[in-house]
């Protein structure tokens, strides 16, 4: 544990309170993307498949269940709740998102640290990761005009990975034994994924005004 990866942490917890709070308080889902939420539950189910065997540390444990309750949480209100559901962007969110889960579960066949069940999925989860917000951004764009704890969830989760780059960066320097070559590469990817929203968010914070992406 280091100073960055504990502001990670913090910053995607940060990032799941506030779209549990754009849910609940308001009963809206509007400009969510239920596919990115789904993609993000397969992420946290895939990856910690060792929830139960190995055990690391207490705040290890708790983090793995807060993850995997929340997401699954969040698809259950985007899909069930008879309130939330009915803001629900259909037809934005038509983002072909099998297509990502194909491709990265083959590419965790080929591009893997050890060739085991957990850890292919490990691999797995590391790869949908990085490209899990594609469907978020794609319709936050077709939308145009983004509400504040929506912009807030966006902003917080792509924050979260930067912090691990530090993270790793880090821990490279500091492990002689450090080779989690997948996190870097996969990170590095996630990351530049947010950099145009990041500019626009900057702009609309320095502006003091709406956030707006180009279509």
């Amino acid at each position: 544990m280091n100073i960055f990866r504990l502001a990670g942490d913090m910053t995607h917890l940060i990032s799941v309170l506030v779209l549990l709070l754009k849910i609940y308080a308001t009963k809206s889902c509007s400009g969510i993307s239920l596919k990115t939420q789904e993609l993000y539950a397969i992420v946290f189910l895939a990856r910690y498949l060792d929830l139960f065997s190995d055990f690391i540390s207490l705040y290890n444990t708790v983090m793995k269940l807060v993850f995997i309750g929340s997401s699954l949480a969040i698809v259950w209100c985007m899909r069930y709740h008879r309130v939330v559901r009915r803001s629900y962007d259909r037809e934005l969110d038509t983002f072909r998102y099998w297509i990502l889960v194909g491709a990265c579960f083959t590419l965790a066949l080929v591009l893997h640290e050890k060739f085991s069940f957990q850890e292919v999925f490990w691999a797995f989860s590391i790869y949908l990761e990085a490209v899990a917000i594609l469907p978020q951004l794609v319709l936050l764009q077709r939308s145009g005009n983004v509400d504040n704890l929506t912009g807030q969830y966006v902003f917080f989760l792509g924050a979260y990975r930067a912090f691990y780059i530090l993270n790793w960066i880090y821990r490279y320097l500091t492990e002689p034994r450090f080779t989690r070559w997948i996190s870097c590469f996969s990170g590095l990817v996630q990351t530049a994924l947010y950099a145009d929203f990041f500019y626009y968010y900057f702009i609309s914070w320095k502006n003091n005004a709406k956030l707006q992406l180009p279509a």
